[in-house]
């Protein structure tokens, strides 16, 4: 399985001729490595619906014919764009052939293009025999490291850039909590108030001594257009 960071929270799970897409806001991102005509994904889920994360979902999904996973109240609004949909609620999982995804908690604000509310998610992604956490836009909270009592996490994909989520520091309180193996960061430097320092958050996270026996988690960053072999 491969994941490829398309630029801020945005990522392709590729496994052979599937590919999962994620948040994907290219039209407008600065740090966007591809446009929306290149992809053609299998299934995109989203984590909320601000644009910064919504972003070409509609059309990308109603040109590849790819059915969109969000929550309730967001899925609804899309479907009624004339996107096919899944609308599970926190706590909620949608199975698939090439796997299943299941709706976390996360810690933030979110309403849908229209403004209506709902509940922002993170993802539990079960994917090409890997289990990839994208845990959205998120502070740091302590219901996090519950997500590891279900499944053990190969990747994390974590954002770090503070100021709408947790910043670097924060980060490497969630990396403990979570466990996973290889954290890839994301959501930072796209845009001024996001920019931060990554290989210092790489630094404190795999120089941590608080893994209770665990060994340290890996950091991978990369960057846009970059894949990650997991």
């Amino acid at each position: 399985m491969h994941i490829r960071f398309l630029g801020h929270a945005c990522f392709e799970l590729s496994d052979g001729d599937t590919t999962v897409l994620v948040d994907p806001f290219l039209t407008g991102n600065p740090k966007a490595s591809v446009a929306p005509g290149d992809l053609n994904p299998t299934t995109v889920l989203l984590t909320h619906g601000h644009a910064d994360h919504i972003g070409d979902t509609v059309d990308i999904a109603k040109r590849a014919g790819a059915p969109v996973v969000a929550i309730v109240e967001l899925a609804n609004e899309i479907g009624g764009e004339g996107v096919d949909v899944f609308d599970p609620n926190i706590g909620g999982t949608v199975e698939f052939d090439w796997g299943w995804v299941r709706l976390v908690p996360a810690w933030h604000t979110a309403v849908s293009p229209s403004g209506t509310p709902h509940m922002p998610a993170g993802l539990v992604i079960n994917f090409g025999g890997r289990t990839v956490y994208h845990l959205g836009d998120t502070a740091l909270f302590s219901d996090l490291q519950l997500v590891r009592r279900r499944d053990e996490i190969d990747v994390a994909l974590m954002c770090i850039g503070g100021h709408y989520t947790m910043d670097r520091h924060d980060a490497v309180h969630a990396a403990e909590l979570i466990g996973a193996h290889t954290i890839i960061p994301c959501h930072y430097g796209t845009f001024p108030p996001i920019e931060t320092d990554a290989q210092a958050f790489k630094a404190d996270v795999e120089g941590s001594t608080s893994y209770e026996s665990r060994a340290p988690e890996k950091v991978v960053i990369l960057e846009p257009g970059e894949t990650h072999a997991a």
